[in-house]
């Protein structure tokens, strides 16, 4: 019986050996904490090709940035303004743009400048002048200025094309947000042909959506594609948005700084009317054939509509609580795009024409269709 326990007892002993642990303490009752099992994971290596692939896209942005941001300067405008007991005091804005030519043309926002006593550049590699504003478009945002510098100082960016984007392309923001200088921020193109309303101005049209982080500062400098050419000029973000940012495109750079540095300013091109937006319900309370497309109130005197002999309103009907000005020609298309608003008809003006281009408006007049060619002129100043 004795050699029976003994035996038991071994077993025991041995079993609990095995499994790692003590039987319990007699002074405790309670077992003692098991020894840890240490578990190593070998993380699955990356496949050659994918660490291939990250390290050409890594290389790509950087070859990017080595070669345009010594074209990306920082700019810092001077305005005079009154102090809360009307005594004039300066105040300092800054922003970015880049250099053009060899000449030292500057691209920028004209908000940048806007206003400013004074206007200093200061280029990649810390030499700092004075610039001349040489031309100003307030409508598109866009300014010209000039810095009198040897031309090796000067590394002109290149120019791309706005008109084959799309949408899920690298977009590459370089600027000074905050005053930090030329600094980086890559994202995608997020939209285009977005049309900005502004509070007491004409809408903005055609601009480029991005989701590349772009901040007070930011403004004026480059929006790149994966070769480093400009398609954009940052202009603003979306108020109280994340990554929402807005980018002049290129090809309305291309179109209006030629004309800035040449002549100092940029003329628009104009129709000469005014028109009240076609809805469904207009259409039904004047009778007209369309419930979509501009019905003409006004023409100005020899503008290019009143030329081309359009015809505005011969008289006026209570709409509601409205007096409507009824009676004149309908304008459905432009150019055979089809125009439902004013915004959108500015948008196509200020984006596909210039000044004594002809344009061929669709209209109704009369129950009839018809097709009337107009020349563009340009825009009074103010108007």
């Amino acid at each position: 019986m004795r050699n029976s326990l003994r035996l038991f007892a071994l077993i025991a002993l041995l079993a609990v050996g095995f499994l790692g642990c003590s039987p319990a303490s007699p002074e405790t009752g309670q077992n003692p904490t098991p020894t840890p099992v240490v578990v190593v994971v070998t993380p699955t290596p990356l496949p050659p090709e994918a660490i291939e692939a990250a390290d050409v896209e890594e290389q790509l942005v950087i070859s990017v940035y080595e070669r345009v941001s010594p074209a990306v300067v920082h700019i810092t405008s001077r305005v005079i303004v009154l102090s809360f007991f009307f005594e004039p005091i300066p105040k300092e804005g800054t922003g970015s743009g880049f250099i053009l030519d060899k000449e030292g043309h500057i691209v920028t926002n004209y908000h940048v400048i806007e206003g400013a006593e004074s206007v200093e550049v200061t280029l990649a590699d810390g030499t700092i002048a004075q610039a001349e504003v040489v031309g100003t478009d307030p409508y598109n945002d866009l300014a010209v200025i000039k810095i009198d510098v040897p031309p090796e100082k000067l590394h002109p960016v290149e120019l791309g094309s706005s008109a084959d984007l799309k949408v899920g392309q690298r977009a590459i923001a370089i600027g000074n947000p905050f005053g930090l200088d030329r600094t980086l921020s890559v994202g995608v193109i997020s939209s285009l042909g977005r049309i900005i309303e502004r509070e007491g101005e004409r809408p903005l049209g055609e601009m480029i959506q991005t989701d590349a982080a772009i901040n007070p500062g930011n403004s004026g400098g480059p929006l790149l594609d994966s070769r480093g050419r400009v398609i954009g000029v940052n202009t603003f973000i979306r108020g109280g948005a994340e990554n929402i940012g807005f980018a002049i495109p290129v090809d309305t750079v291309k179109r209006v700084v030629p004309e800035l540095i040449e002549k100092g300013r940029y003329a628009h091109p104009w129709l000469g009317f005014e028109a009240y937006r076609i809805t469904p319900a207009l259409a039904e309370a004047l009778g007209l054939p369309v419930e979509k497309g501009l019905l003409i109130a006004r023409i100005y005197r020899g503008s290019p509509a009143a030329r081309a002999g359009l015809q505005g309103a011969k008289r006026e009907v209570r709409v509601g609580n409205y007096i409507v000005l009824a009676g004149g020609d309908i304008v459905t298309a432009i150019d055979g795009k089809k125009i439902e608003d004013m915004e959108g008809l500015i948008v196509y003006l200020e984006t596909k024409t210039s000044v004594g281009q002809v344009v061929e408006l669709t209209i109704i007049r009369d129950g009839m269709e018809k097709r009337i060619k107009v020349e563009l002129g340009k825009r009074p100043e103010g108007w």
